[in-house]
């Protein structure tokens, strides 16, 4: 598995250098005054981290940020398949410069409450996952590395808690006009959270996104994913789009 991850962050840097010349710059945020993100992603499956989530789910979000600091919420309800568990998550983060930490607070409907009472954090009956995340945009390519540190965690092999742990690279590039980012995630250890043995890759991906436009001043954002997991042996084929007022 680690040749293939090796392999996999081969392949990304190379697509990404062989479609520099086509990248469209970005602008860059000023990031001076208060940003309120609000919005939805519609899917016709909610595919996380190469782990299959729910079927057709609407997944809405709310978001503040001020100068590199900044606040969301994010939530999936499945559409399709009413056994699919709802989703809320609060993500507090900070970036500066091309580094961003921060802590996520998970919630599901399905966990160790049988209540599924939202307000309940006892370490031993909460159906909350506390994760904490760094990541770092090197422009070429992007890292990030994320742990669960309290809450629902999973275990490991000797029954004790495992402090879940993803990392993943992501290369952006831009090729035929639209934008793609080409993903590799893996799980370093074993823990029944991302049911793994040990090492494995959970994640490969390759997502393409592009604006499709309505009227003159309104269009609206449609992607594709192609996602494949290893270590499960499952692939998925995901499609959305977005709806949003920055």
């Amino acid at each position: 598995m680690k040749k293939i991850v090796i392999l996999a962050v081969i392949l990304l840097l190379s697509l990404r250098a062989a479609a520099q010349s086509d990248a469209a710059p970005q602008p860059e945020k000023e990031g001076t005054g208060v940003d309120v993100t609000l919005g939805a992603d519609f899917v016709n499956q909610y595919i996380w981290r190469g782990l299959d989530e729910g079927d057709v789910s609407i997944q809405p979000t709310l978001g503040i940020a001020y100068r590199g600091l900044s606040l969301a919420a994010w939530g999936s309800i499945g559409v399709s398949n009413k056994d699919d568990a709802k989703e809320l998550d609060l993500t507090l983060s900070y970036a500066t410069g091309g580094l961003t930490v921060g802590i996520v607070d998970y919630w599901f409907s399905e966990g160790l409450d049988p209540d599924n009472r939202y307000f309940r954090y006892n370490a031993h009956s909460t159906n909350h996952v506390f994760e904490a995340f760094a990541t770092y945009d090197f422009g070429p390519v992007a890292l990030g590395w994320y742990t669960n540190f309290a809450g629902n965690d999973g275990k490991n092999k000797s029954g004790k808690r495992a402090y879940s742990s993803y990392m993943e690279a992501s290369v952006p590039f831009s090729l035929v006009t639209v934008g793609w980012t080409a993903t590799v995630g893996a799980v370093p250890y074993a823990t029944d959270f991302y049911d793994t043995n040990g090492f494995a890759v959970t994640n490969l991906s390759l997502r393409a996104e592009k604006d499709i436009r309505v009227t003159d001043s309104f269009s609206i954002p449609v992607f594709a994913q192609l996602v494949g997991n290893p270590c499960s042996q499952k692939a998925h084929m995901v499609f959305g789009f977005t709806l949003q007022i920055d």
